[in-house]
């Protein structure tokens, strides 16, 4: 895939290695880069964040200079340092970064050899073809990209023989197991062989993965899906379900079998009718207490695809306010506008996960996030969304490894330049100052993408700008989430942490407070106390103020989608949901609502509101932690989203 290299020269890499970076939130986001992104060096040393610079920088640069290369277009590395030399820069000091995967997995051999795949956040697949797509699912999932999924499998399927299997022995590899699952399912939907599994050459728990990283789970999760699979298919064959919750069990079993699998984080969303009840009702444990297992694993959103759909909200309203879902994403919107009243056509009919991102089937999208408040002025944060479109632009150029997702990629190259922490920023400059720096930098990013487009001799990006929840990246930098407003103004933020993990007796040398996991066998969890600063917390800010700045990022910045979920007052606002709906979704693309989270609503929360006076407390106790004795550890991301804008299962379930 790359077969070139750009290497940064030796006076940069030794003037980012004389930086000192300045982590957010007292220490938590330092830790989180050590757990989640450093990396084990090709001598076996460990990096730090210089380090982890480098080599995302070279990475990135790597792929373009492929690319010119592979088309015939000029390319000279020592035109290109000093650019590299400032982008780096800006990287190190957090004003822009890339997603969580690109900080990881950019610059790895594993993308060299395999292609884009793991370098993309998001992704979606119409069921349609329901092995293809629960085949393309899997593999997706296992390279780490979030994937949606609707409902629209027709149910063609008849119950195979199975009185003369024919064995298959799954490859230790993800393709093998990806395989397996086209096979199992294409023998109930293409009439295929019925096949027996043999699990023997899959390695066993704990051994090291090598390439992407990590243990393998063993064949356990595999079998399990297996079962679970041959069984939803099985019911339904046998009229017990409908193809909505085959479907949904389908896609479901396979995202807790990738997440069972020690593969990073993975997230689902299942996109359904508004009229659909079996959809509706996919998350009612009471009626469906058997989904309680896998029901997690998805985000459930409702498509308002037609101007009749609109009439249902007050029945949406009701399902909101009693247990938080569905979302809603309004296809007509989705595909009319960019940002909200700029007529811009999409063919896009599904969403990423956290819906920030209007998608095709097999279509992904790569991202990338600029942090206003930690841009030194109006000029920097600029000169930042350059830099975040350069990024993701580039990323567009590398070829995954499937032909299907390569021919909308190479069409569409749509990417997504977002913002991380614009509560604060709102907070800091006021909302006159925000819209207009958000309307020059929407044409900054459009111009740096048809430039780079241009020379790169590509068609421009569909699609450029978005607001993603953030997770981890945003903690790194130490601000607010995407759009969000802080759960609370002082709080504790805790981190899961394995055993048997080598950062983990660095935690507990340092004295950081911690404790055994009440809800994970082989965990501790440490305890950060954090101060989201001036920015009010989300419980000083009503519901229709969220919804107001909502529908001016997605006017104003985002052509793309804005994940947001509005938290309300259960009490106060319950019910004004549908007053809130009515008005605000012929105007969005996007949204999900919560109640407000109680503080200690239950044990080892990852974020819990404390007091100021704890806060000092803990803040006096905590002490600087020693890393020079870091060393052994290839990356470890949390296994679900844990945000607060994009919640996909609650550890406490």
């Amino acid at each position: 895939m790359v077969k070139e290299r750009f290497t940064l020269s030796e006076e940069t890499k030794s003037f980012l290695r004389s930086l000192k970076p300045k982590f957010g939130f007292n220490g938590f986001g330092e830790v989180t880069y050590y757990r989640t992104y450093s990396r084990l060096k090709p001598d076996g040393s460990q990096e730090n964040w210089a380090d982890t610079i480098i080599r995302v920088v070279e990475g990135v640069f790597s792929i373009r200079k492929n690319h010119y290369v592979l088309n015939g277009l000029r390319f000279e590395d020592a035109t290109w340092q000093e650019f590299a030399r400032n982008f780096a820069h800006a990287m190190f000091r957090m004003e822009f970064l890339p997603p969580g995967r690109g900080l990881w997995a950019m610059g790895t051999e594993y993308v060299y050899k395999r292609g884009s795949m793991a370098l993309n956040n998001c992704g979606a697949v119409d069921t349609t073809d329901l092995a293809q797509a629960a085949e393309w699912t899997m593999d997706a999932l296992m390279c780490g990209v979030g994937v949606g999924f609707n409902t629209a499998w027709r149910g063609d399927a008849v119950k195979p023989k199975k009185d003369m299997p024919v064995v298959f022995e799954i490859p230790d590899s993800r393709e093998g197991w990806v395989e397996s699952v086209k096979l199992l399912i294409e023998a109930y939907t293409e009439g295929g062989e019925w096949y027996t599994f043999d699990y023997s050459k899959i390695r066993p728990y704990g051994a090291p993965i090598k390439g992407f990283g990590g243990k393998a789970s063993g064949s356990e999760p595999l079998k399990q899906l297996h079962q679970r699979l041959e069984k939803s298919l099985d019911d339904y064959c046998d009229g017990e379900y409908d193809t909505t919750r085959t479907v949904a069990d389908i896609f479901n079993a396979i995202g807790a079998c990738v997440v069972a699998g020690n593969v990073r984080r993975s997230a689902e969303i299942a996109l359904g009718e508004p009229d659909d009840r079996t959809f509706l009702d996919l998350k009612n444990y009471k009626k469906n207490p058997e989904r309680a297992e896998i029901g997690w694993m998805s985000n459930n959103t409702v498509i308002l695809s037609k101007t009749e759909d609109f009439e249902k909200i007050p029945q949406i309203a009701r399902r909101i306010k009693n247990n938080g879902e569905p979302g809603i994403c309004n296809l007509i919107n989705m595909q009319k506008y960019g940002r909200f009243g700029k007529e811009m056509k999409d063919n896009a009919w599904l969403s990423n996960p956290c819906s920030e991102i209007p998608l095709e089937s097999f279509e992904l999208c790569n991202l990338a996030e600029v942090f206003p408040t930690l841009c030194e002025s109006e000029a920097c944060f600029y000169q930042a969304l350059r830099y975040a479109t350069f990024y993701a632009s580039t990323v567009s150029l590398l070829p995954s490894h499937r032909s299907e997702t390569n021919a909308i990629v190479a069409r569409n190259r749509r990417i997504g330049v977002s913002l991380s922490g614009v509560a604060d920023y709102l907070e800091q400059i006021g909302a006159a100052q925000l819209t207009r720096r958000l309307r020059e930098g929407y044409k900054i990013v459009r111009e740096e993408n048809e430039k780079l487009a241009r020379e790169a001799g590509i068609p421009v990006s569909i699609r450029v700008t978005t607001i993603k929840p953030s997770g981890t990246v945003s903690q790194l930098a130490g601000v607010s989430s995407g759009m969000h407003f802080p759960t609370f103004k002082y709080a504790i933020r805790r981190i899961r942490v394995g055993e048997d993990s080598p950062i983990c007796k660095v935690l507990i040398d340092a004295g950081i407070p911690h404790e055994k996991d009440h809800y994970s066998e082989n965990t501790m969890v440490f305890e950060f106390p954090i101060d989201q600063g001036k920015t009010r917390k989300a419980t000083e800010v009503s519901a229709w103020e969220q919804f107001a700045f909502l529908a001016m990022l997605q006017r104003e910045w985002s052509d793309n989608m804005v994940s947001c979920t509005v938290y309300f007052d259960k009490e106060k606002e319950g019910d004004q949901i549908a007053h809130m709906l009515a008005q605000f979704a012929p105007v969005i693309k996007s949204v999900s609502m919560l109640p407000h989270t109680e503080e200690g609503a239950y044990e080892q929360m990852p974020y819990e509101g404390i007091t100021k006076e704890e806060y000092e407390k803990r803040l006096a106790d905590l002490k600087e932690i020693d890393w020079s004795s870091f060393g052994g550890s290839d990356g470890e991301d949390s296994r679900f989203c844990t945000t607060e804008g994009c919640e996909v299962e609650n550890v406490h379930q």
